[in-house]
C-alpha cells in the first residue's frame, strides 16, 4: 500500500520543473478615486491581501463552502491561491499572471477560483502547505493548489509565471477530464499523506527524561552552528527566539560556555547588520544571506514580539547595553508604526514600496550625504554602507559593532555618541519619511498580539519602564473587548471583518501571556484567565486518545492539524507543554505536569531526529530535567521584590508573587501581616523563608 501511495504521489511530479524564479517586478500602485473594469467578491472582504485582488479579472472567491458547492455542481476543479500582503513574490505573481485577461479568462472558463489570506486562515494554509512538502519537497507563498470540488489536492506549487502557470492549468485540466478516476484516487493518497504527517504515534511505554539526553540533543545540534556568523548554517537564515531562548537558559543551567557564546555571537550579528532597522527600528523578516546582511524587507509583528523579549532578557543575563537599545529600537518601531488606535498592534508591513522591494528601506550616497550634510563622514565611520546586491549604488546601512574603538579613535564619550546617534536617525527618518510607505496589513491577530503581551513583559522586567507593562495590559484589555466573541477566542480582528474561531496558538499564546501578567502584577484575574482557557482547549482542541491538541477545533478541512514543530512561531503543542507545567506548579496539579510530561516523552524520537526544529519543546525539556525552582514571594511588598528578583534573571524558575492572602496552593499559608517573604522551593520542598533577594539569590546558589 505504502509504494502505491508514493507511485500514485509522483503522477504530476514532472510539473515541478515548471516553477522557477522570474525577473524580480513588483506591485503597481493604484490611485485614488481609480475606476476598476474588475470587480470580484473578494470586494467584500477586509484582509489586505483580498482586498488587493478584489479588482483581478479572475472571479476569485473567498473561502466558503459555497464555492465548493458550486465546483461540485459544474464539475469544475478548485484553485486554492494562498498568500498574505506582505509577501513580495504574492504580489509579482498578481501583477504578472492573475492581471492577465488571458489567464484569468482560462482561470474562470474552467475553474472556481478561491483566495485564502494564510494569516487569516493559517489551518487552510497548513493543510495545504503539508501537501506541498508531501509532494515536492518543500514550499513557500505563493501557494497555488488545484484540487477537487472536495477539497482534495491533486496539484501543488508556489510562484509561477504567466506562461508557466498557462501550460500547469492546460495540463492538470486535460489530465482531470481525461482521467477523472486516476486525478481521484490521487488526491485520495495525498490527503492520506496529509493525515498521517499529522499523526504521532505513541509508545506504550514512552522513554524517560533524562538530563543526558537533552545535552546529547544540544551536542548534535551544535554541530550545524555557524560559529562566524550565527545562527545554524545554511544560505539564509531567520531569527529564531525560541531556539536562542532555550540555549540561553540551557548554557546557563548546564554551564556550556560554548553555547552561551553561540546566542551572544547570533544576537550581537542579528542587531549589528542588515536584517535589523538601524534608522527605524524593528527586524526585518529574515537574511537572504548568512551574514545577516542583506534582508527580505518584510516586518512581521510576530517575530517582532518575541525579539524585543528575547533581547530584553538577553540584557538581564549579560547587562549589554547593545541589547537594551535593539529592545528599545523594536518597541520604539512596534509604537511608531504597529499600533492601532484601538490599543491591538497590526500584523505586518509589506517589503515593497512603488513597485520595488526594499525601496523604502535601502540609501543612495547622495541622499544620505543630503540628509546628514556635515556628519555624514563621521556617520558613515561609524555604520558600514553595504551595497546591496543587484542595485545600483543603493546601500543597506550595517552597524560596525565596535563601538569601543570608535569612541577612541574620535574622541568621543558613549554620551556623546549616544546624542550623535540620535541626531543621525531623525535626520534619516524626517528623510524617509517622505518616501512612498510600504502597504500596512491592518489585521489585529490575536495569537500574535499575545507574544507582545509576553514580549513587553519581558521588557519590564529587565527595564523597569511602567510604559511596558500599562501596554502589555492594555494588548490584553484589547482581547478582551474585541478578541472575543461568545466567550471565546476569536483568530483575527478587524472591524466589519470575518470573525473566525480561534486556533490552538491563539489559546496556547494567550494563556502563556496570561501567566506572565499574573506573574508581574499579582492580579488573579489574569491566572484565572489562564485556567479558563485551559479548560477551553481541553474541551475544543483534544481527543480522548491523543495526546496532542488539534490546532483547529472544527473538521472542515480534509485532514485535522497538529502542529508540533517550532518554526518562527513556537508549537503551540509546545507552548501547552509549557503552560501545563507552570499551571501545575502553581497549583500543585500532578495531572497538569504529567501531561506536559506525556507530551514531551512523544517527542523524543522527533526531537532526537532533529533537534534544531523543536527549541520550544526543548526549553520546557529543560524545565523537567534540570533543576526547576518555584519561587513565592508572599506579603505586602511581594510586587517589588519580585521585580528585584525578575531584574536579577534566573533561570528555570517560577516567580509568582501575592500581596495577600490566597488559597493557591503555591502562596497557601505562607502571608503574614506586615511581612514580605521569599520562599524558594524545588518540587514543593522549600527553604527557610528569607526577605531579601540578596538572601534569596544565595539560597538558589545552594540548591544549584
Amino acid at each position: 500500500m505504502e509504494k502505491k501511495i508514493w507511485k500514485i504521489l509522483i503522477f504530476l511530479l514532472p510539473l515541478s520543473f515548471l516553477i522557477s524564479c522570474g525577473n524580480d517586478s513588483g506591485k503597481k500602485e493604484k490611485e485614488d478615486g481609480e475606476t476598476y473594469k474588475y470587480t470580484n467578491q473578494l470586494i467584500n472582504e477586509t484582509s489586505p491581501y483580498l482586498l488587493d485582488h478584489a479588482h483581478n479579472p479572475v472571479n476569485w472567491e473567498p473561502w466558503d463552502e459555497s464555492a465548493f458547492e458550486k465546483a461540485k455542481t459544474q464539475d469544475k476543479l478548485v484553485i486554492i491561491s494562498i498568500g498574505y500582503s506582505s509577501c513580495h513574490w504574492c504580489h509579482v505573481m498578481e501583477e504578472e499572471t492573475f492581471e492577465d485577461v488571458e489567464v484569468a479568462g482560462i482561470m474562470n472558463e474552467e475553474f472556481i477560483n478561491i483566495k485564502v489570506d494564510r494569516e487569516e486562515r493559517p489551518d487552510i494554509d497548513e493543510v495545504y502547505m503539508t501537501a506541498i512538502n508531501l509532494i515536492k519537497g518543500s514550499g513557500g507563498w505563493p501557494l497555488n493548489v488545484i484540487a477537487l470540488p472536495d477539497g482534495k489536492p491533486i496539484y501543488t506549487g508556489t510562484y509561477h509565471t504567466k506562461e508557466q502557470w498557462k501550460d500547469v492549468l492546460s495540463k492538470i485540466s486535460a489530465s482531470y477530464k481525461e482521467n477523472p478516476e486516476r486525478a481521484r484516487e490521487y488526491a485520495s493518497m495525498v490527503a492520506e499523506g496529509i493525515k498521517q504527517s499529522n499523526f504521532v504515534s505513541v509508545e506504550e511505554e514512552p522513554a524517560k527524561l533524562q538530563k543526558k539526553d537533552l545535552t546529547d540533543f544540544v551536542d548534535k545540534w551544535s554541530r550545524n552552528w555557524d560559529q562566524e556568523w550565527g545562527g545554524d548554517t545554511g544560505p539564509q537564515k531567520f531569527m529564531l527566539p525560541s531556539t536562542y531562548g532555550f540555549l540561553l537558559d540551557y548554557a546557563l543551567m548546564n554551564d556550556d560556555p560554548e553555547a552561551l557564546d553561540h546566542v551572544k555571537n547570533s544576537l550581537n550579528l542579528m542587531g549589528n547588520r542588515g536584517v535589523y532597522d538601524h534608522i527605524g527600528g524593528g527586524f526585518f523578516r529574515y537574511s537572504t544571506d548568512a551574514e545577516w546582511n542583506v534582508p527580505h524587507y518584510e516586518k512581521m509583528l510576530y517575530d517582532n514580539a518575541q525579539l524585543l523579549g528575547l533581547y530584553s532578557k538577553a540584557y538581564r543575563v549579560f547587562n549589554n547595553e547593545e541589547y537594551r537599545e535593539v529592545a528599545k529600537g523594536v518597541s520604539d518601531f512596534l509604537f511608531d508604526m504597529m499600533k492601532s488606535p484601538e490599543g491591538g498592534f497590526y500584523a505586518a508591513i509589506d517589503a515593497d514600496s512603488e513597485g520595488e522591494e526594499g525601496k523604502f528601506y535601502t540609501w543612495k550616497r547622495d541622499e544620505l550625504e543630503e540628509a546628514l550634510g556635515s556628519d555624514f563622514s563621521l556617520f558613515s565611520e561609524y555604520y558600514n554602507l553595504y551595497p546591496e546586491p543587484g542595485t545600483e549604488g543603493k546601500y543597506i546601512i550595517l552597524s560596525s559593532g565596535s563601538d569601543s574603538e570608535f569612541l577612541k579613535k574620535y574622541s568621543l564619550s558613549a554620551a556623546d555618541l549616544k546624542v550623535k546617534k540620535k541626531n543621525w536617525n531623525s535626520d534619516l527618518l524626517e528623510s524617509r519619511d517622505k518616501r512612498v510607505h510600504p502597504a500596512i496589513d491592518d489585521k489585529i491577530i490575536i495569537s500574535w498580539n499575545a507574544l507582545l503581551i509576553s514580549g513587553f513583559i519581558e521588557a519590564y522586567k529587565a527595564f523597569g519602564d511602567k510604559t511596558y507593562l500599562d501596554t502589555a495590559v492594555s494588548i490584553y484589555d484589547f482581547i478582551q473587548e474585541k478578541g472575543m466573541k461568545n466567550g471565546k477566542l476569536i483568530h483575527s480582528y478587524k472591524k466589519g471583518g470575518r470573525e473566525v474561531n480561534g486556533f490552538l496558538d491563539d489559546y496556547a499564546y494567550l494563556m502563556s501571556a496570561s501567566l506572565e501578567l499574573f506573574s508581574v502584577t499579582q492580579n488573579q484575574q489574569y491566572l484565572d484567565f489562564s485556567k479558563r482557557l485551559l479548560g477551553q482547549v481541553e474541551e475544543n482542541f483534544s481527543d480522548d486518545n491523543e495526546v496532542f491538541y488539534r490546532y483547529s477545533e472544527n473538521d472542515e478541512l480534509i485532514s485535522p492539524i497538529v502542529k508540533i514543530d517550532d518554526g518562527v512561531l513556537p508549537s503551540p503543542n509546545a507552548v501547552m507543554a509549557e503552560n501545563l507545567f507552570f499551571l501545575g506548579h502553581l497549583f500543585y496539579k500532578d495531572e497538569w505536569n504529567q501531561k506536559s510530561e506525556a507530551m514531551l516523552a512523544t517527542m523524543q524520537p522527533a526531537i532526537q531526529e532533529s533537534p534544531a526544529a523543536y527549541a520550544k519543546w526543548n526549553h520546557t525539556y529543560l524545565k523537567h530535567t534540570f533543576n526547576f525552582l518555584e519561587i513565592a514571594v508572599v506579603g505586602e511588598k511581594a510586587g517589588e521584590l519580585s521585580l528585584e528578583l525578575e531584574q536579577q534573571y534566573f533561570p528555570n524558575s517560577l516567580i509568582a508573587a501575592s500581596t495577600s492572602e490566597s488559597d493557591i496552593p503555591l502562596f497557601e499559608e505562607r502571608y503574614m501581616a506586615g511581612e514580605t517573604y521569599i520562599y524558594v522551593c524545588e518540587n514543593r520542598s522549600c527553604k527557610r523563608p528569607v526577605s531579601s533577594v540578596t538572601e534569596a539569590e544565595k539560597l538558589i546558589r545552594e540548591i544549584r
